[in-house]
């Protein structure tokens, strides 16, 4: 299933809204390098892997636009450590 996720860079943040409940992964940009500070995923519609498909669209964000990739969030930091096609992004 395919979610429609907004990457509002003005905000350094994707943006997701699902049943009406609005989904964030927030993130900073400094010296090419993205550090993702927080995933929230309100419980009414947490455990429909929408955190993941945040994450996910953020990753390819950063690999396309050239960033290494902090990951301070702690789901940002499992989520890469699940898929290992991300570690090459990671710098500490």
């Amino acid at each position: 299933m395919s979610r429609p996720i907004t990457h509002n860079a003005t905000a350094q943040r994707f943006e997701l809204t699902e049943d009406g409940v609005l989904c964030v992964l927030d993130y900073e940009v400094f010296d090419g390098i993205m550090t993702i500070t927080h995933t929230g995923v309100p419980r009414a519609v947490g455990g429909r892997g929408i955190a993941a498909d945040l994450t996910r669209n953020a990753l390819e964000t950063a690999r396309n636009m050239r960033w290494t990739v902090r990951p301070q969030c702690s789901y940002a930091a499992g989520f890469i450590s699940r898929n290992p096609d991300y570690r090459d992004l990671v710098v500490n």
